[in-house]
């Protein structure tokens, strides 16, 4: 289920995303929104490159809170580039909710995680 989840909300949403909000030009919108998992390549400096108990959130450089700033930034420019910050922000609350599946699941896979704090009261707030 937390395959089907991440991976439907990094391809699937970004399609209903196109569809509702960008109508006229949805297949330019969900290319855009699709190119924005481009910012998944800083995981290449992590070691190991793939740890599936790792989350993203706050440990890679792009996926960091202040990133994360810029990316809100991002919404008041024109197109492009409000198109790719709502890219970016769908693509770190996606990490999100995969780091919230893995935490809800796994207390212990995610100690010493930067995002702990975060994913604590998230989940407080939640139950």
């Amino acid at each position: 289920m937390k395959s089907f989840t991440h991976y439907f909300l990094h391809f699937g949403f970004p399609l209903l995303i196109a569809l509702v909000f960008f109508r006229k030009e949805w297949k330019k919108a969900y290319l855009i929104l699709l190119a924005t998992m481009l910012v998944d390549l800083d995981h290449l400096l992590a070691n190991p490159i793939f740890d599936a108990n790792r989350c993203s959130i706050n440990y890679h450089p792009l996926h960091s809170y202040y990133a994360m700033m810029v990316y809100v930034v991002m919404l008041f420019f024109r197109k492009p580039f409000y198109i790719i910050g709502i890219g970016l922000l769908f693509h770190m609350f996606t990490d999100l909710v995969d780091c919230m599946m893995t935490f809800s699941s796994c207390c212990d896979c995610l100690a010493g995680s930067p995002a702990i704090g975060l994913l604590e009261a998230i989940l407080g707030m939640v139950h």
